[in-house]
């Protein structure tokens, strides 16, 4: 017996809704040829549009929604219906204000019919209002209308809760965390989606596309551009495959907004495809919003741009709805033209009153108005920290710091010409603080957390040889991982910076601060001592050239070390260090005892104790001055390093040591054991023994933690980096769920010691996760050191802290000693 002209529409509604068009489309077109009723031909005709606009035929889709809404006879709950479809079309085609209305028509429709009693199947209305519902917030999403968005999500969610109906509460919820990020709250926006993301790839591979298109928005606000790029690039190829145009269009779109933070070029081809994409299905309004994206990238490129390209695409924009994005294109061409700065709304998203903040500065500056430019600049990271204090996790802190890179520049730069000390030093802190002015409260044990790490630490080792982060599992597990950590980790109130006065009160006569500033095109030096302070102008094409292959340099010295080539590649190398000094520390002019070295991240790879004018000097490379001077002041989280044996409220405490040596390290135990000697009391973990949870469990126990261990830098996230033990890998991560860190941390593992350059001027890698979590000093190499060359430094370093010696006078006195000039160096407060 042939389907129903019904039954064939029901399940052309099953299949469409799972996303699997070309079945819903063969029902449906078999359900019109068999349907009689004007009502259910016009039902049947709203999903066929449905079905025709997410396979690109926007333009069919609206004119069979008009045709199907013209038919006589329809009840008034199908006239709803269809009007909340053609609403839905209209909000896909980037008509928001016709959209909106639309399906405020049909909503009120739904609620009137309920209210008289007049509804038919009450069930079926009450589901078909929650999926108006959900449009409309999408609708009123991109409108920036956020608190009419949200409540319209929750009613939604609440009426699909009431049904049972698991698929699209998923979807509802998943909706409520963009709508979270549109309104700045990065972690609930990644929780909520995260959470959701489940229950909606179970119900397709598609709908887990469209999730992920939106989670990527999460990561590229969050910072964390390379995944949300990867992410974005997989979803479009989904997207193109299964014919939808426009959302593969709009993959494209956000993955050339990314593209704007860190490759105009490329953001600029990226767009310039997603416009014409959309031009060809005659969605006007997605079409300028590629193309304002395409406008912002010329600009950052110093492209020339004619005023009326703007003009026309701001009209554009406002004309779809997109008003945020109108005023967004509208401040960018105020760098390229004198007019009025555009007014922004109170409830303006942070990033646009960022940018707000940045076209002020820069517009300043142009015109010689330095110091206004540093006013606007400062006020737009004051901003930028009033959202940084919404999370502490030390990723999302380091990597929204994305959104003041432009701010810290020009306000570098404006500080630079000031001549003035104490103004550019006070923005030499402002970049050195700017992930690290949010103080974290550590998060609360999470077994779940342990067990996700504990999984990924399989799968790493499984995948052994290949691109593991590549995995699905991983994939799952990774930003679950996030999530948690996002979740668990709260913030109690910024930190103070110190100003160049008040650090120079605090200084002992023999110590100088040396804080280097690099503004993007030049490089600066600002030396302080408890005397004095002057500025220095450095060469930075010449540091660049003794930059380039360092790295190569110092790789190849420590594997050749004694070998028939150690001679020239040790002069080679010799003279790279020797031209450094040169252009770092000999015209700086100072004569100390102990220096306290600030960096930004161009320079931070440099192995700064192998620079003949830092030879057996003690240094440290603080995070911030700020921060090494409240470390110098007692009030840290971790504790401090004590001698073997000291009186404390006369009782006699014994400081503690504690060792750990991964596996396939040829010297790693030797190492450990022998470093151990010099503590009265020590513990060493070793083969089996040396497992994460009992590192650990260590070094919670322990004043100070030496690991030899193998280590892999994980450049895209530096908190997966990790320390190779038996049973595999302890990642940055795992760090957080110490409840208390040594003081001294020492890490005899290659690159550990590195830092990935986050947006200029932020560096992180697993040295700022242990400083982070509240470690006073981590003592490591940011290159490959021959094992032979570790044991013996790091052994004298250990009489030297066992003794009581702080790091920085420990391990300068280790190289006087031994006469071996390695680069393990002290980061954060080595004195």
């Amino acid at each position: 017996m042939p389907l129903s002209a019904a039954e064939l529409h029901r399940r052309g509604v099953t299949a469409a809704n799972a996303r699997r068009f070309g079945q819903a489309r063969r029902a449906l077109t078999a359900a019109s040829a068999r349907a009689d009723d004007h009502d259910l031909r016009a039902r049947i005709d709203g999903t066929l549009a449905y079905v025709l606009a997410q396979t690109g035929h926007p333009g069919d889709a609206e004119r069979l929604s008009r045709k199907a809404l013209a038919r006589p006879g329809l009840s008034a709950e199908t006239t709803a219906m269809l009007g909340g479809q053609l609403g839905t079309l209209l909000l896909h085609s980037g008509r928001l204000d016709e959209a909106q209305a639309m399906l405020t028509l049909a909503i009120d429709g739904i609620d009137a019919a309920a209210d008289s009693g007049d509804a038919d199947e009450v069930g079926a209305e009450t589901t078909e209002l929650a999926n108006l519902l959900m449009n409309r917030a999408v609708t009123r999403m991109q409108l920036h209308e956020l608190a009419a968005c949200v409540a319209d999500l929750e009613r939604a969610a609440a009426i699909y809760e009431s049904r049972g109906e698991d698929e699209p509460l998923a979807e509802a919820r998943h909706n409520l965390g963009y709508a979270a990020l549109l309104g700045g709250d990065l972690v609930t926006a990644l929780a909520s989606m995260t959470r959701s993301r489940p229950t909606l790839a179970a119900t397709s591979d598609l709908a887990a596309a469209i999730s992920d298109l939106d989670r990527a928005e999460v990561l590229r606000d969050a910072g964390l551009t390379t995944e949300a790029e990867e992410l974005l690039a997989t979803v479009a190829e989904q997207f193109g495959a299964q014919g939808m145009r426009q959302a593969r269009g709009e993959a494209e779109f956000h993955l050339a907004r990314s593209q704007l933070r860190h490759d105009v070029a490329a953001a600029e081809r990226t767009a310039a495809t997603a416009a014409r994409r959309f031009t060809r299905l005659g969605n006007e309004g997605w079409a300028a919003r590629a193309d304002a994206v395409r406008l912002e990238a010329r600009v950052r490129a110093s492209r020339p741009t004619a005023a009326a390209d703007f003009a026309r695409t701001a009209s554009a924009l406002r004309t779809a709805g997109f008003r945020t994005e109108a005023t967004a294109l509208t401040l960018t061409s105020r760098l390229v033209d004198d007019g009025r700065m555009p007014r922004l709304a109170a409830d303006a998203p942070t990033p646009l009153r960022l940018r707000a903040f940045e076209v002020r500065a820069v517009r300043a500056s142009s015109v010689g108005r330095d110091a206004q430019a540093r006013r606007d600049a400062a006020a737009g990271l004051e901003l930028l920290t009033a959202w940084q204090q919404s999370f502490g996790a030390l990723d999302l802190q380091a990597s929204v710091a994305m959104h003041g890179t432009e701010l810290i520049f020009a306000g570098l730069r404006a500080a630079a010409r000031s001549g003035d000390p104490a103004v550019l030093f006070e923005w030499s802190e402002r970049a050195r603080h700017l992930s690290q002015q949010v103080a974290p409260v550590r998060p609360p044990h999470d077994d779940g957390l342990s067990a996700d790490l504990a999984e990924l630490r399989m799968l790493r080792a499984d995948l052994a040889g290949s691109d593991w982060t590549a995995d699905a599992r991983v994939r799952a597990l990774r930003d679950r991982v996030r999530e948690r950590q996002w979740s668990g980790t709260g913030t109690s109130g910024s930190r103070d910076r110190i100003g160049l006065s008040e650090a120079q009160a605090l200084l002992g006569d023999d110590t100088a601060i040396l804080a280097y500033v690099f503004t993007g095109a030049e490089l600066r030096c600002v030396v302080a001592t408890a005397s004095g302070s002057w500025t220095v102008a450095l060469d930075w094409s010449r540091v660049q050239a003794a930059l380039d292959g360092l790295r190569a340099d110092l790789d190849v010295a420590a594997l050749t070390r004694g070998g028939p080539m150690a001679g020239p590649v040790e002069r080679s190398l010799a003279d790279r260090l020797q031209r450094l000094d040169r252009e770092l520390i000999v015209p700086l002019g100072v004569d100390a005892g102990r220096f306290a070295l600030t960096v930004p991240g161009v320079l931070g790879g440099i192995p700064w104790a192998m620079l003949p004018s830092l030879h057996g000097v003690p240094f440290t490379l603080a995070t911030s001055v700020s921060r090494w001077l409240e470390h110098r002041g007692g009030d840290h989280v971790g504790r401090r390093p004590a001698p073997a044996a000291t009186e404390v409220g006369g009782e006699s405490l014994t400081a503690t040591a504690g060792f750990a040596a991964g596996p396939r390290v040829p010297r790693a135990e030797e190492e450990v054991r022998r470093a151990a000697d010099a503590w009265e009391v020590a513990e060493v973990l070793v083969g089996d023994g040396a497992q994460v949870d009992a590192v650990t469990d260590l070094a919670a126990r322990s004043d100070v933690l030496h690991i030899a261990a193998h280590g892999r830098h994980a450049t895209d996230n530096p908190l997966f980096s990790g320390l190779e033990l038996a049973d595999g890998a302890l990642f940055g991560y795992d760090i957080d769920l110490i409840p208390q860190t040594p003081a001294t941390v020492v890490l005899s593992a290659c690159e550990l010691g590195r830092s990935s350059v986050r947006w200029g001027e932020e560096a992180l890698g697993m040295t700022r996760v242990w400083l982070h979590a509240g470690t006073r000093c981590v003592i490591a190499a940011p290159v490959v050191v021959a094992d032979a060359v570790a044991g013996e430094l790091l052994a004298a370093v250990h009489a030297g802290l066992a003794a009581g010696e702080d790091p920085a006078d420990a391990l300068a006195a280790a190289s006087r000693s031994t006469g071996l000039h390695a680069p393990f160096q002290c980061h954060g407060s080595g004195f």
